[in-house]
């Protein structure tokens, strides 16, 4: 985990200095420079182990002890630990199984440790652990945009002509649309993963067991993927910028979707058709035969009907999706999706510039929040009544205003201090 921040370690701190410029008159010594990375670690480790209710907190102190020239890389590092947490957790708890139901039981404080209690034991001997050393390692440290060191976070005053600008600077469009870019990034993803299993078993008449099984498989490959390109973006945001990557990224995820829809003549497999090779009873209409399937008891099957449900009138004519077109969108959506979601908060961070920037993050981490709510609902619905294809003509359309909206406000996508002119702007 330490590893992952050397590599912004060894960047310049500062820039061309100007001799006897009075905004130089700062330099961060090489005390205080590890002592921030070293704290900056820290909150790598607590994205890892814990990162629900905490990120706002944890993107505005990188976002406060990095330079411009550092905070991509830390924040690109910063989901990283983020996704290896979500990989990483399901797998310790899959191990915690083999203990089993009975594990073993510690007489004298009377602990029970098995299967169910394993992971929750971890979980807050991990949590105390991070807790120690957020006490006794983390410091606060500040920099300016150029690397700077300034006062301590705390303090609203600080001692260089950066800080003495007045929040009402701030781009509050470019805010607002960062804001909003980074709703519909969370949005498209959270409806991903809630139509996912339904889709598959829908369009190959997997059963529960294997939809869990296989879409389980395809979520761990997604996080892999994640992290790869959360590496991979650090590198490339030196030379395109963040804003270019924000922007291919929403195309990817376009034609992830795009790819999604349902095309040809071949239909998905009907759930009712299972029930024909059942004995049919002696009714009088066809109507009554279904209705007498439907209710009668299945107790005799070790599966539920596959395939799709018939109430679902759409699955009688829509084409079904085929694998190859499936996992050739998972493989698109799982390099768009990390590549938007690093560049929005990391561009997001840049404009606020170098004011504490706590309840910006917190109006951000709130976008993604109400996100993750709406996406399940809206995917869920729209799936179930109207089917995949106007469910992704949708979500393609939405993609498409999204990129339109991205391209409005391109020019204003830039770091506060580029904006001011105290800083030149990197190429994107």
């Amino acid at each position: 985990m330490a590893g992952l921040g050397v590599q912004a370690e060894q960047e310049p701190l500062l820039g061309d200095r100007t001799p006897g410029s009075r905004e130089w008159d700062i330099i961060e010594t090489e005390e205080h420079y590890k002592s921030r990375w070293r704290s900056i670690r820290i909150l790598y480790l607590t994205m890892f182990l814990s990162s629900v209710g905490n990120v706002a907190v944890i993107r505005s102190y990188i976002a406060g002890a990095t330079s411009l020239q550092e905070r991509t890389s830390s924040m690109a590092n910063t989901s990283a630990c983020q996704a290896l947490g979500f990989i990483l957790g399901p797998v310790f708890q899959t191990c915690f199984a083999l203990i089993g139901e009975k594990g073993v039981t510690w007489e004298t404080i009377q602990l029970q440790i098995n299967m169910y209690t394993a992971p929750v034991l971890l979980g807050a001997f991990l949590g105390v652990l991070n807790i120690i050393l957020i006490l006794f390692i983390l410091r606060e440290h500040r920099v300016d945009d150029s690397g700077r060191q300034c006062k301590n976070i705390n303090f609203e005053e600080a001692s260089t002509d950066d800080i003495h600008i007045p929040q009402r600077n701030i781009d509050q469009v470019a805010v607002v649309t960062t804001n909003v870019l980074f709703f519909v990034v969370l949005f498209i993803f959270a409806l991903f993963e809630t139509i996912l299993t339904p889709l598959t078993m829908d369009m190959y008449a997997w059963t529960r067991e294997q939809a869990v099984l296989y879409d389980g498989i395809i979520l761990a490959a997604l996080g892999i993927e994640a992290v790869i390109i959360f590496m991979g973006v650090k590198s490339l945001a030196k030379k395109i910028g963040e804003r270019a990557i924000l922007l291919g990224g929403l195309v990817i995820i376009w034609i992830g979707f795009f790819i999604l829809l349902p095309w040809g003549n071949q239909f998905p497999k009907i759930q009712w058709e299972d029930l024909h090779n059942h004995s049919i009873p002696n009714t009088t209409t066809f109507g009554e035969i279904i209705i007498t399937l439907w209710r009668s008891p299945r107790e005799d099957q070790s599966e539920g009907p596959t395939g799709c449900p018939i109430e679902q009138a759409w699955c009688l004519y829509t084409p079904m999706i085929h694998l190859a077109q499936f996992l050739t969108s998972v493989v698109l959506i799982g390099i768009g999706y990390p590549s938007c979601n690093v560049m929005s908060y990391t561009l997001y961070s840049k404009i606020l510039g170098p004011k504490p920037q706590g309840v910006y993050m917190g109006w951000l981490t709130a976008s993604g929040s109400a996100a993750r709510i709406l996406g399940p609902v809206f995917i869920s619905q729209v799936y179930t009544s109207w089917g995949p294809r106007w469910a992704f003509s949708l979500v393609c359309g939405m993609v498409v205003l999204t990129i339109t909206l991205l391209g409005v406000v391109y020019r204003r996508l830039v770091a506060f201090s580029v904006r001011h002119g105290r800083i030149q702007e990197e190429p994107s």
